[in-house]
């Protein structure tokens, strides 16, 4: 067997290394810590691939063999990568406590309804994404992607930071700042876990399942916003927040049915994919439903809108759905050079611009972009777009046809106005597994 002790939040434990130990695989400061068996060989983790191989010379010969490792081993650890090396039934898995659940712990907060982003040998953008569209995560750190990193990606997010610095130690040290004043420190090698909130969201009601999406809050509310821009309460919303996608107009505050409709929106959105840890762009998002609807399925979104009065609407929208929106306030494509590169696009309206709308979000997208068109004679232009742009291009021509009442107590169909929606998908996705 491999024994597999997880260190914990403090000292270690008494039995951490066996008497019969004949290899102990661990961090320079695990090792530091435990006493070892007289005999036995010692390896400092660095590189993964010749501890395993070493290891791997041990259980060959059935000799025992002791790996020691942070927190919970089963938790973004190395139980996955000696599992896969050497099968479930040879591992002897000893948790210990994990630095998420001990730094929640010193905040005071429960995390059952938390999301966990490790960003510890992994590209830092995901876990801003995360960070962006849930109230709750907390992100395991690393070199080159600890506070600093994460908030200065985070910039003017309203978020509190939480860090947590040698957790279990004397030197254990639990700090809040801003995404700011974090990213003005050197924090150093010692840090745990960062605990990212958005406090006015940070305590959900209770759950049955653990790790609640963005927009399962239990906050829908009716928001105010001035005469101009009427939002009445949210009528699709279940009693826990979640009512599932593809929602229907009367669920968003619009202008004069000037909205994504239900059934263009559904396909959308499966062509777009929105998923925790992207950053989806709504260009000329209007009432802003393909942008809430995209946040509450996970993702971080800009919504770019250049009506003053459509700004307000979708900030609206996202604060009756208890998702976060960052609005831009511009117009496309002049409005979207600072922003960071999108995972895809939606791209709503037309006018002149549309073309260079399209083929700027095309440049910029890392696998799709989905652009709606009423008028016919845009759909050459915007298709032409995305191929030049070097994306694999798709679309169809929705016409639909909703059940109507009539007098009598009888129904007919009411058409509803046909809509061409294309897609465009960069072709290196589909073999990355993250096509839409």
């Amino acid at each position: 067997m491999i024994t597999v002790v997880g260190m914990g939040a403090g000292e270690p434990p008494a039995d951490a290394v066996g008497s019969d130990a004949a290899l102990v695989v661990g961090g320079r400061r695990h090792l530091d810590a435990v006493r070892l068996p007289r005999g036995a060989e010692r390896v400092v983790l660095g590189a993964l691939a010749p501890a395993l191989d070493t290891l791997a010379e041990y259980v060959a010969a059935g000799r025992p063999v002791t790996v020691l490792a942070s927190g919970d081993p089963g938790f973004f650890g190395i139980v996955r990568a000696l599992a896969e090396r050497f099968g479930p039934e040879r591992l002897d898995v000893r948790p210990g406590v994990p630095s998420v659940a001990a730094a929640f712990a010193r905040a005071g907060l429960p995390w059952d309804d938390a999301v966990v982003a490790s960003a510890h040998g992994r590209d830092l953008r995901t876990a801003v994404n995360v960070c962006r569209a849930h109230p709750k995560v907390a992100v395991l750190t690393g070199p080159g992607a600890g506070p600093a990193e994460l908030g200065a990606a985070l910039g003017g997010d309203e978020r509190v930071l939480v860090v947590a610095t040698a957790l279990g130690s004397a030197r254990e040290r639990v700090e809040r700042v801003t995404p700011a004043e974090a990213a003005g420190r050197d924090w150093g090698a010692a840090v745990s876990v960062v605990l990212c909130l958005d406090e006015a969201r940070a305590l959900g009601p209770v759950r049955t399942i653990a790790g609640a999406r963005p927009g399962t809050t239990g906050r829908v509310r009716t928001v105010p916003v001035g005469p101009d821009v009427p939002v009445g309460p949210v009528r699709g919303a279940a009693p826990d927040g979640w009512a599932g996608w593809a929602l229907d107009e009367t669920d968003f505050a619009h202008r004069d049915s000037m909205i994504t409709k239900f059934e263009v929106r559904a396909l959308a959105l499966a062509r777009l994919g929105p998923r925790p840890g992207d950053l989806v762009w709504d260009v000329g998002a209007g009432s802003g439903s393909v942008a809430v609807e995209c946040a509450r399925l996970g993702a971080a979104v800009d919504a770019v809108e250049k009506t003053p009065d459509g700004v307000e609407r979708i900030r609206a929208n996202a604060a009756a759905h208890g998702v976060d929106v960052r609005v831009v306030h511009g117009t496309a494509p002049g409005a979207l050079s600072d922003l960071e590169d999108p995972d895809a696009v939606f791209v709503g309206g037309g006018g002149r611009e549309l073309p260079a709308i399209v083929a700027a979000c095309a440049r910029r997208t890392r696998r799709a972009v989905v652009v709606a068109l009423a008028a016919l004679d845009r759909v050459p232009a915007a298709r032409r777009a995305l191929l030049d742009a070097g994306l694999e291009c798709d679309g169809v021509l929705l016409q639909s046809s909703r059940l109507a009442p009539l007098p009598g107590d009888v129904t007919r169909l009411a058409a509803a106005n046909p809509v061409f929606l294309l897609w465009g998908v960069r072709p290196h996705s589909r073999t990355e597994g993250v096509a839409p």
